[in-house]
Parts: structure tokens; C-alpha cells; sequence
């Protein structure tokens, strides 16, 4: 049953042109363990901005229908340069029906089911994937509420799990309104976990001690630097994720981490012997990581990818993770969607300048056969 179908794709010239089109092709027939998903619903995260636009200059783009060209800004990342002419498929994860399927029993046992799956390319009206890459959604749940199980709901699990492998006993986390913030809040609720949450406004304080969380504190309030330090002695969380990025927060972390390490001991020009690390996940502040060493030498920064940590456990961890997410889909790890575009709409102007802001706490749902 060959289709037609319509997808986003990201294409890179050396010139640094970048160029975001809507493209069709013909997808054959599955063969073997393939089938042919119906993608109903895909959601946008950071990381799939990252694909699509990467640092490139939205406000001097020029759109046209199904199409935007741009340019990067100053110095082309290298990465960018191994993608020179090749259209990258966007959308990380989605889900939705498949309507035709290989020869392989494990195929063909998805035939008629709603399935999510993380291959890439979901921002397409159909997308042909190995049926081993897919996972049934439970019953009565449909492609909207099971489109983002994957990549927020592992990287929390991959959260907890880095926290217990390198010995800490508390969290920090930032841009703490998000889903996944939210998902990582019920998550530490469930398991026993001291977490400290940092936002960016009253609002968001609201919503997060709405669900329970007991320790949130606005990066904006004139006292957050006291308040981080008194949060971090009620929990002794000596680690971080900052999906900030840039900035100074993770720098500010780490003074205030040091500060409580340091308390009642005698003056160290070293500072404390206590471990104290921020992992940098996210961008949402695309500038310079200022780092003010006033922490002593004790201390750790990094960056974290989830794609790392997966290569780095095995098969048994991730199905774990799986069942535990599929489990609490509607509860624990439920995503909250402020919107939904169809894909014909996803680069208009308008709708793009909407996404693109990756404001904390609003997330948008692509949703292609609408």
C-alpha cells in the first residue's frame, strides 16, 4: 500500500542558508518488520527546534507557503557542516495508527493499533518505521495523550537514575514549570525525592505548589539567592539540571551549593571537599554559560543529553522505564498541550512565532491528518 505523504524536512547549504520545507514523497510498502503509521499527533520539544532552526535568524526569514529560508547566525556550529545538502526529517517522537504492516509477526501484530515511537520524522503524514521502535499505547488512550511519551518522560527517569548512579540524594532543577518539570515533581513525589524547583515567575510558583511541590523558588524575586541557599540546606540537593543554559543560574547554583557545603568549617582557599555538579540539558538562553568561580574546586559542569545516557544502559533499564511511563501516561506523565496546528500550518509566520519562543509551560501539538 504505497502513499503519499507530506513531512517537514531541515536542509543545510555550505553557503549557511537554511531552508525549512514542506516535501512529499512516495513511501513504498512495509516490508518485513516495517509498518506504516498514520502520524495523528507529534509534539514540538526544544530539541526539535534544534533540527529545524538550530541558531538560525528567524526575524530576517522569508516565508513563503510550506516554506522558510533563513540563515545561521554568525559562526555555523560544526555540527551543521555534516548536513550540508541533506534535508534532515524533523520531529523526534508522535504517535498514531498503523494502517499497513510487514510479513514479520511483530509487524503484523500492530496492525489496527494507536503506537508511539521516537525514529524521527514524525512531523509527517505518514511515517514508515520498524515495528520494534514502536510501543502500543494501553488501551483507551489516544495519539494525542500518548505523543510525547518518550522524550520528556525518559529524560525525568534518566534524571533520577543519573542522581542515584553518582551518589546524590537531592535535585535542582530549572525552567521547572515545563512538562517535564512537572512530570519530575510527581516523579520525586512517588520516589522519596528532595527536589528544589526554580521558575521564572509568580505564576509559575502557583502552579508548581498546586501540584505539590514544596520547594519553589522564583529566579526573579531580589531574596532568590537566600532562598536557593536556605532550599538547599533543607534538602542537600548537590545536583542540578539547567535547561537554561545560558546565563548565570548554573553559576549561582554552585555558590549557593557551596556555601551550604562550606557551613561551620574552617576557611578553605579551596573551599569545601563536597561534591557539587549542574548538568546544562537545555538552551532556552542561547548565550555564553558565565561561570563565576566563587565555589571553591570542588565542583562539576556538564552537558547531558539523553541520547548518552540510553548508550550508556542497557536494554533492561530502558524497558523498565518504558512500563513505568506507559503505566502512569494520564497521570505522572501526562503532557498538557496549549495548542495544536495542523502540519500544512506548522511554517507559517504567525504560528511559527508562537513555537519557536519555547515559552516554559506551553507546548504545542503538531497534528497532521487535520
Amino acid at each position: 500500500m504505497t502513499v503519499n505523504s507530506r513531512s517537514i524536512a531541515s536542509t543545510f547549504a555550505e553557503d549557511g542558508t537554511l531552508t525549512v520545507e514542506l516535501i512529499e514523497r512516495e513511501l513504498p510498502d512495509p516490508s518485513e518488520h516495517e509498518v506504516l503509521v498514520k502520524v495523528e499527533a507529534s509534539p514540538i520539544n526544544p530539541s526539535d527546534l534544534g533540527v529545524m532552526f538550530g541558531p538560525a535568524d528567524l526575524s530576517g526569514a522569508t516565508y513563503s507557503p510550506g516554506k522558510i529560508v533563513t540563515r545561521m547566525n554568525g559562526t555555523v556550529p560544526p555540527p551543521f557542516f555534516k548536513r550540508v545538502g541533506f534535508p534532515m526529517p524533523c520531529g523526534n517522537e508522535g504517535a498514531g495508527t498503523v494502517i499497513a504492516a510487514g510479513d514479520a509477526p511483530e509487524a503484523q501484530a500492530l496492525l489496527g493499533k494507536t503506537v508511539t515511537c521516537l525514529r524521527g520524522g514524525m512531523y509527517s503524514e505518514y511515517r514508515l518505521v520498524d515495528s520494534r521502535a514502536c510501543i502500543p499505547l494501553p488501551d483507551g488512550v489516544d495519539a494525542a495523550t500518548g505523543a510525547a511519551s518518550f522524550v520528556n518522560p525518559i529524560t525525568t527517569l534518566s534524571f533520577v537514575e543519573t542522581m542515584r548512579q553518582e551518589g546524590f540524594t537531592g535535585l535542582i532543577h530549572t525552567a521547572a514549570a515545563s512538562n517535564l518539570g512537572q512530570m519530575l515533581v510527581k516523579v520525586c513525589q512517588e520516589d522519596g525525592i528532595l527536589l528544589v524547583n526554580i521558575v521564572r515567575s509568580p505564576a509559575q510558583v502557583e502552579l508548581l505548589r498546586g501540584i505539590g511541590a514544596e520547594h519553589v523558588l522564583n529566579s526573579t524575586a531580589s531574596d532568590f539567592d537566600a532562598q536557593l541557599v536556605e532550599a538547599i540546606r533543607a534538602t542537600g540537593a548537590m545536583l542540578a539540571f539547567d535547561a537554561i543554559g545560558g546565563g548565570e543560574l548554573g553559576s549561582r547554583i554552585l555558590s549557593a551549593m557551596e556555601e551550604v557545603a562550606a557551613t561551620g568549617l574552617p576557611f578553605d582557599p579551596y573551599g569545601s571537599n563536597v561534591r557539587k555538579k549542574v548538568y546544562v540539558y537545555g538552551m532556552l538562553d542561547q548565550g555564553p554559560t558565565v561561570i563565576d568561580r566563587s565555589f571553591g574546586f570542588t565542583w562539576d559542569m556538564a552537558g547531558y543529553i539523553l541520547t548518552n545516557f540510553l548508550a550508556q544502559h542497557g536494554p533492561e533499564w530502558m524497558m523498565s522505564a518504558q512500563q513505568r511511563v506507559m503505566a502512569g501516561l494520564t497521570t505522572t506523565f501526562a503532557s498538557r498541550f496549549t495548542g495544536k496546528v495542523p502540519l500544512a500550518r506548522m511554517l507559517d509566520r504567525d504560528t511559527v512565532a508562537e513555537y519557536a519562543q519555547m515559552r516554559t509551560g506551553e507546548k504545542v501539538l503538531i497534528v497532521p491528518n487535520e
